[in-house]
Parts: C-alpha cells; sequence; structure tokens
C-alpha cells in the first residue's frame, strides 16, 4: 500500500470504529451506481466483461495439484454460465491454508485491518461485474444485485474488521509489568505479554440468495483475527465468490503476505465437499447460511470448530388499529416482492383480527384489509418492465413447487402469475401468493414456505395475534417482525413478546424502509436468541471467539537493578 492508502485506510478503520458504537447511519461504500465513484455507465460497461467470463477457465492461482476444473452454475435468467474454477482437493487447500498462517497472526492487528481495508476498497471497485455476476447466479435484478451484493456487503464486510480490531485491541499490545506487594519486603514483579492467536482454518459455506451479504462477515471478520479461510460457494453461486476471492489474494499477495489465507472450493451438487472441509479437525471456525437441515448437521457434527449459522425462520406481522392503511398496504406489497420473496427477512405470516381493524375513522373488515393488500401488490406490479426488476427470478424449482403447494393452504386472496421478462425469456418470474388461511389454528403457517407467499391469518383479536406470532417464532425462529398499531399499550405488549422470542421488530414502517432491509452499522441482522440463527452480524460475540489469548510471564528484576 502506499503512504496515502494507508493513511485512508487507517480514517476509514477510525470511522467504522465511531460508528459501530454510534449505530447511526454511516456507510463507506455509495450503494449507487453514480459515476462520480464507479464511473460513467458502470453497469451497463460491466455487461460484457461479465459475457467475456462465460464459457472460460476463472483464473485464480491456487493449490490444484491435478489441474482439474469444476462447475455447473445455470442463470436464473435462463442460460448456463459455463465458468469453470479450479477444482481443488480439501486436503490441499487445508495444507495451503495452514502453510499460509506462518506470518499472517504475527502482523499487528492494525496491518491486518489496513490490508482487508485495501481489499474492500479494491473490491468496491468491482461492484459493477459483481451486479453482474450476482444477477446471473441469484436471479436478483441487477439494481438490487448491485446494491445489496456489492457496497451493502462490502459495508457488513468493514464492520466485520472494525469489531474485530475493536476486541483484539482491548487485549494489550505492549508487555505490561505487574506488581503484587509484599509487605515490608520487595514486591513481586512480572512482566506480561498478552499475544492474540487466532482458532485455526475457517470454513465459510456461502449461500445461493446472498452470497457475498452472508459471506463476507465470516471471511473478513476470521481473516482480521488471523486466520486462514477457506470459501465454499454454493454450487449455483461460485462466481461473485471467486471474484472475491481473486482480490483478496491479490491484496494479500501485495501485502507480501501468502495469498492461501484465502482459498476457494468449487465443487458441484453431485460431488459436494462441504462435509469433508467441514469436519477436518483442522478447520475450527464455519460460517453458514442456508437450511436449518445442514445447519443442524453442521451444529450436530462439526464438534471440532465453533459454527456460527443463520438458518430457516418464519417472519410475521400483526395488524392492530392503523389510519394509515395504504401506506401500510403499499409498504408490505413491495416487502413480499422484493427478490420475489428469497430473503430471510421476508415476512410470510400476516396477522389480522378475525373482526378486522379500525382504519381512518371507520371499520375495515378483515376482508377489505386482505382486499387494500392484494390490491396494492397488484399496483405495484402492473408493468412488466418495473415488475421483474423488483422480482428478479425464481432460483430454484423447488421454491415454484411451494408456491402451488401454498394454493392449497387456504382461499387464494391473490394468484402468483407468470410475467415475461423482456430481455430473458428464459426466466421464471413469478408475482406474491396471498392465501387467507382457516385461523390461527391452521398449521400451514407454522413452516416456512421460502419465496413469494404470504398467509393472512384470522385471529380472535391482536392479543391472540400477539401469543401467535411469539409462540410461532419461539418454536421455529424468525429474523423479523412488523406491527402496525397505534395503540402505544400493543406497541408496548409487541415488543416485550418480540423480547421474549428474541426476534427483531420493526414498527410502524411505511414509505421506501421495509422489514426486509437490514443496514450495516446500525442494524444487528438476526439476534442469535431463537431457532433462525445463533449468531448476529455483526456484534463483539460474533468476532470475539475467533481467536484466543495467551499469556507469556517474566519474572522481572527489582527496581533497584534497572
Amino acid at each position: 500500500m502506499t503512504q496515502d492508502s494507508y493513511s485512508a485506510h487507517k480514517a476509514t478503520l477510525e470511522m467504522a470504529l465511531a460508528a459501530i458504537r454510534a449505530r447511526t447511519f454511516w456507510s463507506a461504500y455509495s450503494d449507487r451506481p453514480i459515476p462520480s465513484v464507479y464511473g460513467e455507465d458502470a453497469l451497463a460497461h460491466a455487461a460484457p466483461r461479465f459475457k467475456a467470463r462465460l464459457n472460460q477457465p476463472f483464473p485464480i492461482d491456487q493449490p490444484n495439484e491435478a489441474g482439474e476444473w469444476v462447475g455447473a452454475e445455470r442463470s436464473p435468467y435462463g442460460f448456463p454460465l459455463g465458468i469453470l474454477y479450479p477444482k481443488s482437493e480439501p486436503e490441499e487447500l487445508i495444507a495451503g491454508a495452514r502453510k499460509a498462517m506462518s506470518a499472517w497472526p504475527s502482523a499487528h492487528p492494525e496491518e491486518r485491518a489496513e490490508t482487508l481495508i485495501e481489499a474492500i476498497t479494491r473490491i468496491n471497485r468491482e461492484s459493477a461485474d459483481l451486479a453482474h455476476a450476482l444477477m446471473h447466479t441469484t436471479g436478483q435484478s441487477l439494481t438490487m444485485a448491485f446494491r445489496a451484493g456489492g457496497p451493502n456487503a462490502q459495508d457488513r464486510a468493514l464492520e466485520a474488521v472494525a469489531y474485530a480490531y475493536d476486541a483484539m485491541m482491548a487485549v494489550p499490545q505492549q508487555p505490561v509489568l505487574w506488581e503484587r506487594p509484599q509487605g515490608g519486603n520487595p514486591p513481586v514483579r512480572l512482566r506480561k505479554h498478552f499475544h492474540v492467536v487466532p482458532r485455526g482454518i475457517a470454513l465459510i459455506i456461502g449461500c445461493s440468495t446472498f452470497p457475498t451479504w452472508n459471506a463476507y462477515p465470516g471471511i473478513f471478520a476470521s481473516l482480521a483475527t488471523g486466520n486462514a479461510v477457506i470459501v465454499k460457494p454454493h454450487p449455483n453461486a461460485i462466481l461473485p465468490l471467486a471474484i472475491s476471492v481473486a482480490v483478496l489474494r491479490e491484496t494479500l499477495r501485495d501485502a507480501g503476505f501468502d495469498p492461501n489465507l484465502i482459498t476457494l472450493a468449487a465443487d458441484t451438487p453431485d460431488a459436494p465437499v462441504t462435509k469433508r472441509l467441514a469436519l477436518d479437525p483442522h478447520v475450527r471456525l464455519i460460517d453458514f447460511a442456508g437450511s436449518p437441515e445442514f445447519g443442524g448437521w453442521l451444529e450436530d457434527n462439526a464438534r471440532q470448530a465453533q459454527v456460527y449459522t443463520e438458518k430457516a425462520g418464519i417472519n410475521a406481522v400483526v395488524v392492530d388499529d392503523f389510519d394509515d392503511i395504504e401506506g401500510m398496504a403499499e409498504n408490505l406489497a413491495f416487502s413480499f416482492s422484493l427478490y420475489s420473496g428469497q430473503m430471510g427477512t421476508t415476512p410470510q405470516n400476516i396477522f389480522i383480527p378475525e373482526a378486522g381493524i379500525a382504519a381512518g375513522g371507520r371499520g375495515l373488515s378483515f376482508e377489505e384489509v386482505a382486499s387494500r393488500i392484494a390490491a396494492a401488490v397488484e399496483a405495484l406490479l402492473v408493468e412488466p418492465a418495473e415488475a421483474v426488476e423488483i422480482l428478479g427470478a425464481i432460483r430454484t424449482e423447488v421454491t415454484l413447487r411451494r408456491i402451488e403447494e401454498a394454493r392449497q393452504c387456504g382461499e387464494v386472496v391473490l394468484q402468483s402469475h407468470t410475467i415475461q421478462h423482456p430481455q430473458y425469456p428464459g426466466a421464471e418470474i413469478r408475482t406474491p401468493l396471498i392465501v387467507k388461511l382457516k385461523g390461527g389454528d391452521d398449521p400451514a403457517y407454522l413452516r416456512e414456505f421460502f419465496g413469494p407467499v404470504v398467509f393472512l391469518i384470522p385471529t380472535r383479536d391482536t392479543a391472540d395475534s400477539l401469543a401467535r406470532m411469539e409462540a410461532s417464532i419461539t418454536d421455529h425462529g424468525g429474523l423479523a417482525v412488523g406491527l402496525y398499531s397505534q395503540d402505544r399499550d400493543v406497541i408496548e405488549q409487541c415488543e416485550a413478546a418480540a423480547l421474549r422470542a428474541g426476534v427483531n421488530l420493526s414498527v410502524n414502517l411505511v414509505g421506501n424502509i421495509y422489514l426486509n432491509q437490514s443496514t450495516a452499522f446500525s442494524d444487528y441482522h438476526g439476534s442469535g436468541a431463537n431457532a433462525a440463527s445463533n449468531a448476529v452480524l455483526i456484534d463483539h460475540a460474533f468476532v470475539a471467539d475467533r481467536f484466543r489469548v495467551v499469556q507469556s510471564r517474566f519474572l522481572a528484576p527489582p527496581r533497584a537493578a534497572e
């Protein structure tokens, strides 16, 4: 790094440290593709670079003794990527990571932090390229891919570095002189050295929907605390993490460190390597976002590692008396529709009193509330060209099957229908399905229907809605809960219920801030307090267990001898 970049990264680190303490708005990276930051027409100019990657080997110089290549990604927009990645065996990645850790842990925490901020800065320059890679591996629209998988994810990476640095710097970095008085005798004097040491090798298991946003916190927290990292992407979303790993390797090499501190473990669904890596005794940290089944398997079987998981949950909204019914309906409509509900924070269960609510000085029946919500979804998605930018594409056939299954669960209030993408005719674009269940005792809402599925659930009253919301999240987990109410007592009761269930609460959101959004440096994503996750993005607990403190004590000479 140049002296200028060193100074800039030091300043960025200081601002990030201030931000994690204040929890007010701050962002290091613009999430709009403005020309002054990313160049003129950055997203358009990145399109041919994305096409040039297709049907080619991805250049990454990491251990690959057999020289084999692997890759089977297919764009949700209807075509195979044809990109091949090094097929590195778990054993050679482990060996490379162990060797690479010879110097990195000895670097001062500030040096590691500034090296990683340089890497995030370089990744930020790749944001337009990452957007195309994310669009065609996750199914997000290009705009959403740019924002969520680019600058927003980079902010999460920086946040992880700041938390890791803050935790490590709580340990004295210089020798400490310890003196214990001995009455009339000379004091006992010890010189103590406290060493921050890494846990070992970290395994990052990527997801298929938000590969960078979910993986960056674990990657950068583990590297910042001195560990080597092996990145195992989802086999259908390798490219965004391959680009990120390549930039990190280049940055580490330029800084004089072994680039095998981070490597890529690409595989296919037919020949997975995740379990081999997860059970290796040298893997001491695992980060995972995905299904409850595999997350549970990791927690049960990878006993040698500290395992951080974000698994599925059932998010809910409680509707009480609320005057701005149009604002509520429009806000919920966008939350249901964004990325076709393929987000861990998308609301699924909407609890509404069966007798209806009061809104704007008059009563609205349950059916009228349901109709307002359905009408808002239809209005939001009335123009196909605009709708596809909100909805993105459906990732898997499994999600399409869930939509069909949900149709049978109750009375359809709003049908899910197909929209033809004007540019990608092979894409599966579906609008949200809204289904009214029979009542609060219907078991359907106690399952996660990941995707564009919404259940409207009649309850006896708001108190019953709150009780069922709390019970469903306590028993099955959830990342986000919403409430619409004008009653202070109801708001306090809902907050108390959310605290007991260990779920984050949003109250009376209207306008352009939504339940399924989480902002770095301010919002905590997940709580680690219910079945949906055992960790938080990001707090001190997320980083502090990635290192240990080992001390050395030396008997110091008496003062007169110094």
